[in-house]
């Protein structure tokens, strides 16, 4: 049907001319043919596991580079730097996404080469890094890992690291949370998110229940300061001030809704996971954001909390048909050179220059929501 639409297209276009219709008339014209032909000329074609792996190794064969006993990815495919410290370690937790869902050993040894690669390049302590969400990001990555393989060197660095990082973030201003940055009077939810899932995970990989109860109180300070009641709402940060910063971020609501999922707030993980659904989605579809930059890959993050939520708690029926539509845009948005979808679904993905972050949402939602179709239907086709 989709083939149809498109052998369609240069007669509407046609019509379009013909009749002079304005824009409006455009759009009333597509609408009506759509409307006929049932809408499935615009439905996204559905995505197996295959696919899954498709994109995978796509995003693989573009951005993974071995060097020097180690891995890294590259921040770019037009060159041979490394991704920055906070999305390297963001693509290493894409690598075990990919890990659980396949259960492809080939995926350990690709972190473990990336955590070799990571370590060379910016030594076992990271308290050089003024950024302390940089921190927390690459201490769940190492923890999840370690929680998978048993590998203590995983979890023995994650915890130095989680250590220095509170040590120096955490503070009774404005009631308890973590600083943001080194030298910024600000608490923001990128760091306090992170950290209470940080700190969650190390309690799990070290049986130690101060880090239990580190998250605890990470989460219920996000909760009484940067999280909306009414509408679940994750704000980005407070001032010392107390100015606040109102807006909302994928990646803050995905983390919020894992640590409170982690932590049995079941209430609050659901109001933070609807409220991403219904209100920062035109049409259904996750907000657009730049590659370069580090919007580039906070779908994925907010889409890889969201769906463990949903797993865990049973919350398929209200979230799974949304969070399927936007992995089916991100594998149709695909370009048919090499099969990298960048992060701005349902468009098509350009040719050109392409980031290795920007790429990583799409690879990271099809690892972690459900197929919408198994590999043997769509071989039968």
């Amino acid at each position: 049907m989709k083939n149809l639409f498109t052998q369609l297209v240069p007669f509407l276009e046609f019509i379009i001319t013909r009749w002079n219709l304005s824009r409006y008339g455009h759009a009333i014209l597509i609408a009506v043919v759509c409307f006929a032909m049932d809408g499935s000329a615009l439905t996204a074609q559905a995505f197996t596991s295959a696919d899954a792996d498709t994109i995978f190794e796509a995003h693989t064969k573009a951005f993974y580079r071995s060097a020097n006993g180690g891995a890294y990815y590259q921040k770019h495919t037009e060159g041979s730097r490394p991704a920055d410290f906070w999305t390297e370690a963001e693509q290493l937790e894409m690598v075990l996404d990919h890990y659980e869902r396949s259960t492809n050993a080939q995926a350990l040894v690709m972190f473990t080469n990336l955590f070799r690669g990571f370590l060379a390049e910016h030594g076992r302590s990271w308290a050089t890094n003024v950024y302390n969400d940089d921190i927390m990001w690459m201490v769940i990555a190492c923890t999840r890992a370690h929680l998978l393989t048993d590998n203590p060197e995983f979890r023995d660095v994650a915890r130095m690291n989680f250590d220095l990082c509170y040590a120096r973030a955490a503070s009774t201003n404005l009631g308890g949370g973590l600083w943001w940055k080194e030298g910024v009077r600000s608490k923001n939810a990128c760091v306090n998110g992170p950290g209470a899932i940080a700190a969650y995970l190390l309690g799990r990989a070290t049986g130690d229940q101060k880090y239990f109860t580190m998250a605890t109180n990470i989460f219920l300070w996000e909760r009484a300061t940067l999280f909306d009641s009414r509408t679940g709402r994750v704000f980005d940060n407070i001032q010392e001030s107390g100015r606040m910063g109102h807006f909302a971020l994928t990646y803050n609501q995905g983390t919020f809704v894992g640590a409170a999922n982690f932590l049995g707030y079941t209430n609050e993980a659901r109001l933070a996971a609807t409220f991403t659904m219904n209100e920062m989605c035109r049409g259904g579809y996750l907000p657009a954001a730049g590659e370069e930059g580090d919007g580039g890959g906070f779908n994925g993050i907010g889409v890889r909390w969201i769906a463990r939520y949903m797993k865990d708690r049973g919350e398929q029926a209200t979230f799974e048909p949304w969070l399927q539509k936007n992995a089916e845009a991100a594998w149709q948005a695909r370009r048919a050179s090499d099969n990298l979808s960048w992060c701005r679904w349902p468009e098509p993905t350009p040719e050109g220059r392409r980031y290795s972050w920007g790429a990583s949402s799409a690879v990271v939602i099809m690892q972690v929501v459900p197929p919408t179709e198994t590999d043997k239907a769509k071989t039968l086709k």
